[in-house]
């Protein structure tokens, strides 16, 4: 539930939410997405949490980390640590959560509602203190992949729990398909 006069603060944990996207088979538009709750309340900030492998010269996330900052989001960004798994795969760890979890409680006492986009167990003692603080939280997550991205104990201590994959008709754009495909399609119309 969403009161339109209401002043809103989005958390995105981004590889949290890329996750639950992902296993749901769908893209988001993040365009659509911050007008999106732009139309259900006063937002105020909508930030997005993502870490960065720093030695890579080219990550995949830059473009949507730069088109982000420069299209309304407030970016928090970290370095990402690279190391090896005890069998040799390289593995890279880029935890956010206490910055969002500070940045959240520090918002708190500008905004009515702080809407969560993660399924993060973690993040349930945060909802209690926001909501201590009289905030309404709405967690934005998904139950209907399997396994389930959300955290029981998370999604029943919010305010609000919107399903993922409900909001695929407003903020999701079309997957697309791969290069290989749409060259031979390409090709195929030329007959």
């Amino acid at each position: 539930m969403f009161y339109r006069d209401e002043k809103l603060a989005l958390f995105i944990d981004g590889s949290n939410l890329y996750a639950a996207a992902k296993a749901l088979a769908f893209d988001i538009d993040y365009k659509l997405l911050r007008q999106e709750f732009m139309q259900r309340g006063k937002l105020l900030r909508a930030f997005y949490y993502t870490a960065l492998l720093e030695n890579d010269d080219y990550s995949p996330i830059r473009p949507l980390v730069d088109w982000l900052h420069y299209n309304g989001f407030t970016m928090v960004t970290k370095p990402a640590k690279e190391f090896v798994d005890s069998q040799g795969r390289r593995k890279v760890k880029g935890n956010m959560d206490i910055e969002l979890t500070v940045d959240a409680m520090e918002m708190a006492e500008h905004v009515d509602h702080i809407v969560l986009f993660s399924g993060d167990g973690d993040f349930k003692p945060l909802v209690e203190a926001l909501q201590r603080k009289g905030c309404r939280v709405s967690v934005v997550s998904t139950i209907r992949s399997q396994p389930p991205m959300i955290a029981d104990d998370l999604r029943r201590q919010a305010d609000n729990f919107i399903e993922l994959d409900e909001l695929r008709e407003v903020i999701g754009r079309p997957p697309r398909e791969p290069r290989e495909d749409r060259i031979r399609q390409q090709a195929d119309s030329d007959d």
